[in-house]
């Protein structure tokens, strides 16, 4: 489409050029020229409420709210004289007023009690001079719709939910308005406590989802203060409740500050059912150089009296991109072996596999904000809301816009609320249920046809294969009509543009990679992929899970995902890393514990990582970890994994150093070091490298820049990205070429990265969960994470707004099951399977379904995953945290 032509106007004498739909504050603002005002924000709909902008239009009466008024050709604005002045200044004294100036030629309002009620922010209505910026971030940015105006005429205020206090209103925490409050009337407390303190700010990259939101560290005195929204590529200066509050766990005195070895005597704990610095004491204080040489013989010796399958590593999502490439190149170059892994392996594997055998790329076709171009949005088997908030934001603005959300969950989430169709089917169906789409789809010819005859193989085999798997057949097993059944695969098959965004719902399943295929089944015969407001979306779960797979931490995967079995990419590593490698695929992190019972792996170097919380059947896997004859451990705090450790390690948190991250859009951001670490704690490449030229290898990487490098010529899809143009510019999505020397962030759009250039369908049969309930134990657990916590809670729980928000485990069921099982809200229960027991307090959630149970896996009081079932899919090795089957009894006394 042809550009508009610019708008010539004037403007206080000088004649300027608008955009086309410029308003005429903008338009001022980027020629410089000032106007007051105060409801104004860039990212929030004009509402020209406080009249501070107002301007005289040559011809018009009336004055005119310059926010929302739109440049027209020829126009001539006055904003610095006459009736405009006059009114600015007018405006600027009542607004005075209302901030309780005294002096005035106007009566002061009556005065607010300061409602300081939630922990990260407080409200002082005394302040407020109800420019509603508050009210459209929550309504119109994130979509939360907790704040409004309450009363009427002087009486009117800003209120949350129905004037209730902050802390028991329905607010999520996340800040939005606390960040647009130009006076503040809302304030985070870190401001409120500290209001004379002079910060510099530091732009880098939220460390928690894989959203990637830029982020600005306001710092003083080698401490950050507070965090606050970056216009990044994938937020736009929003932020959640964990990237604007949960930072101060770096700050933490928990933190690990020196290496420490284990004294000789000390046992290992296998049951580390309390905090982990409980342990401390077993431990001593120990120089670098002492601990990364026992380190560096303790894991040589192993390898040469057991042979180098004896050795494995875990790296961790919460590195950066250079420190997981010379993580993984550590394992297979040091130890001799493939058996290194990452929590890639607990969360979208299965997704991974899937697309990497029927599109041949394991990363996503169109970027999250892609929704705002979707007439039809599927999510399904995740929760943005909580594990995704900026993202869920971006999709719940789509619906606003008119697109149509489609939510499939066996919990009813918070995004159904703005869902036209919900299908909350019965846990483990998931396969049903998308062939029965599919079979709708294929029957009454809503197929592509020229699509899937120019880039696609294997319809055919697709189409017989779904043909058993009508509605009326499906829906009994999945507990959705047939009709709605009917519906919702036309809405989507119909629509111009539909995109699937699907979670660890359907991942975390020894039918995750069949779940996975059904997807991809969908948008190939419709030919929903390849355009914007289409595609796949596996949401990636922590903030580098999709760096560190592109960088090679997994078991049968090069960097770029080339396989280490395959001849030709074993060549090329090789002569890259002047060495010989192993071509046998490695073990996964849940083979790798197997193989620690079993006495096969005795050496193991985790960093980041903590499987004494995150494994399925976690008791089996601390029994594991403790079997070791030498564990070590790189970590901030001393985890569940740590304390045991061998020798422990102390790392740098993410606001400590620098180094690139890829999120969830597949775009490559750099994080810059704000703070110095504390004590003795180093960057985990320093440690990785150290502890690599003590193992022989002749590594010398001056610096974080030198890594990359080296990876661009490792990986295609970051040969054409350099450090420095990073550094400049914050971020680049790849992959980029010449043909799209911006980045591309629509792929597929021609062809597919196969042999053959077109996608291939996989039909997925239905199989039953790895266990089913029965007699003995008649619920289902269902596992996750929660909106103020973070995976095993190691950050989070030691951040103190986090933490006090959510400080105690608990489990949700469903009101009708606590009636029945005679339980009243806030009780005890104890829930078993066949693994273990944990006690906790329960909650009522009526969008849970009957006969489940849904805990948060970060409480190590009662941790989750001390019930899970470690079985595996057998294509992408995922455990199936999200079902097994559990008894529910209430908790003697």
């Amino acid at each position: 489409m042809k550009p508009m032509a610019p708008i010539s106007f004037q403007l206080n004498g000088q004649t300027i050029q608008a955009q086309a739909g410029e308003t005429i504050l903008d338009a001022a603002l980027r020629h410089h020229i000032h106007i007051p005002h105060v409801c104004h924000s860039p990212n929030l709909t004009p509402a020209g409420n406080c009249r501070a902008c107002v301007v005289e239009v040559d011809g018009e009466r009336a004055l005119t709210a310059s926010c929302c008024r739109l440049v027209e050709h020829g126009m001539v604005v006055h904003s610095n004289h006459g009736r405009a002045l006059t009114a600015q200044r007018l405006v600027m004294e009542l607004l005075d007023t209302d901030q309780g100036q005294v002096g005035q030629r106007f009566p002061v309002r009556p005065q607010h009690a300061v409602d300081t009620s939630h922990p990260a922010f407080t409200l002082d209505l005394n302040a407020c001079i109800q420019c509603t910026r508050c009210i459209r971030a929550c309504r119109d940015e994130q979509v939360n719709d907790v704040l409004g105006m309450g009363w009427r005429g002087a009486h009117a205020q800003v209120v949350f939910d129905q004037n209730d206090p902050v802390s028991q209103s329905t607010c999520v925490g996340c800040g939005e308005c606390v960040q647009v409050c130009p006076t503040g009337a809302l304030k985070n407390r870190s401001e409120a406590n500290q209001p004379d303190i002079q910060a510099h700010t530091v732009s880098s990259v939220c460390p928690y989802c894989g959203v990637g939101c830029q982020v600005e560290l306001h710092v003083s005195n080698n401490q950050v203060l507070e965090v606050t929204g970056k216009a990044g590529p994938a937020n736009q200066g929003r932020l959640c409740i964990k990237g604007r509050y949960g930072f101060d766990y770096i700050h933490h005195p928990q933190r690990l500050t020196t290496p420490l070895i284990r004294k000789s005597q000390a046992p290992k704990h296998a049951h580390p059912l309390l905090p982990a610095e409980r342990w401390m004491d077993e431990f001593r204080p120990a120089t670098w150089d002492e601990a990364l040489q026992l380190a560096a013989d303790r894991l040589t010796a192993i390898k040469r009296r057991q042979g180098a399958q004896s050795l494995a590593g875990f790296g961790s999502a919460k590195c950066t991109n250079e420190e997981a490439y010379l993580f993984q190149k550590l394992v297979r170059t040091g130890f001799g072996s493939n058996n290194v892994d990452h929590c890639t392996r607990l969360c979208h594997a299965s997704s991974v596999s899937a697309l990497l055998e029927g599109v041949g790329s394991g990363a996503v076709s169109n970027p999250v904000r892609d929704v705002a171009q979707a007439e039809v949005i599927l999510v399904i088997g995740a929760n943005p809301s909580v594990n995704h908030p900026v993202g869920a934001s971006w999709i719940k603005n789509a619906v606003k816009q008119g697109a149509t959300l489609i939510v499939a969950d066996p919990r009813r989430t918070d995004l159904a609320r703005h869902a036209r169709h919900v299908l909350q089917f019965k846990p483990d169906t998931d396969v049903l249920l998308l062939n029965a789409m599919l079979h709708v789809i294929v029957q009454e010819n809503l197929v592509d046809h020229t699509f899937i005859a120019d880039r696609v193989e294997g319809f055919d085999e697709l189409a017989a294969h779904v043909n058993a798997y009508s509605p009326e057949r499906v829906a009994p097993l999945c507990g959705i009509p047939a009709d709605l059944v009917r519906t919702v695969a036309r809405t989507y098959a119909r629509a111009k543009s539909s995109m699937i965004l699907w979670g660890m719902g359907i991942s975390q399943h020894v039918h995750g990679t069949d779940n996975a295929r059904c997807l991809i089944a969908l948008a190939m015969i419709t030919g929903q992929i390849g355009r914007p407001g289409t595609g796949l979306h596996p949401l990636r779960g922590q903030n580098n899970v999709q760096g560190a797979s592109d960088a090679g931490l997994i078991p049968m995967m090069y960097p770029d995902y080339q396989r280490v079995d395959h001849p030709d990419a074993r060549a090329k590593f090789e002569t890259l890393w002047n060495t010989r490698l192993d071509p046998k695929p490695g073990l996964t992190v849940v083979e790798v514990m197997q193989a620690c019972l079993q006495g096969q792996v005795q050496g193991m170097y985790i960093v980041g990582e903590n499987p004494a919380m995150s494994d399925p059947d976690v008791q089996h896997a601390r029994d594991a970890l403790a079997a070791l004859d030498c564990l070590i451990v790189q970590d901030i705090f001393l985890t569940e994994t740590a304390s045991l450790a061998d020798i422990v390690l102390p790392a740098t948190a993410f606001y400590e150093k620098t180094g690139t991250v890829t999120n969830t859009d597949r775009l490559v951001q750099m994080g810059r070091k704000a703070v110095d670490p504390p004590g003795e704690a180093k960057p985990d490449w320093w440690i990785i490298q150290a502890l690599a030229q003590r193992m022989g290898l002749p590594w010398r990487y001056p610096h974080e820049a030198a890594v990359f490098d080296e990876m661009r010529h490792a990986m295609h899809s970051l040969e054409n990205i350099t450090w420095d143009q990073l550094e400049q510019q914050g971020s680049q999505v790849y992959p980029c070429n010449a043909a799209h020397p911006l980045g591309q962030s629509v792929v597929f759009t021609d062809q597919f990265p196969t042999a053959t250039g077109k996608a291939r369908l996989v039909p997925a049969h239905f199989n039953h969960a790895g266990e089913l309930p029965d007699a003995d134990y008649p619920f289902v657990l269902i596992t996750g994470r929660q909106l103020e916590h973070w995976h095993t809670g190691s950050m989070t729980r030691r951040s103190a707004v986090l933490d006090e928000l959510e400080p105690q485990p608990y489990a949700c069921l469903n009101p009708e099951d606590l009636r029945m099982l005679d339980v009243a809200v806030g009780q005890r229960i104890e829930i078993l399977s066949r693994r273990g027991q944990v006690q906790l307090p329960v909650r009522a959630d009526a969008g849970n379904p009957r006969g489940t149970v849904f805990i948060p896996f970060c409480y190590h009081e009662a941790a989750a995953n001390v019930l899970t079932n470690p079985q595996l899919d057998p294509v992408g090795k995922i455990p199936e945290f999200k079902f097994c089957a559990i008894a529910v009894h209430k908790f003697p006394g």
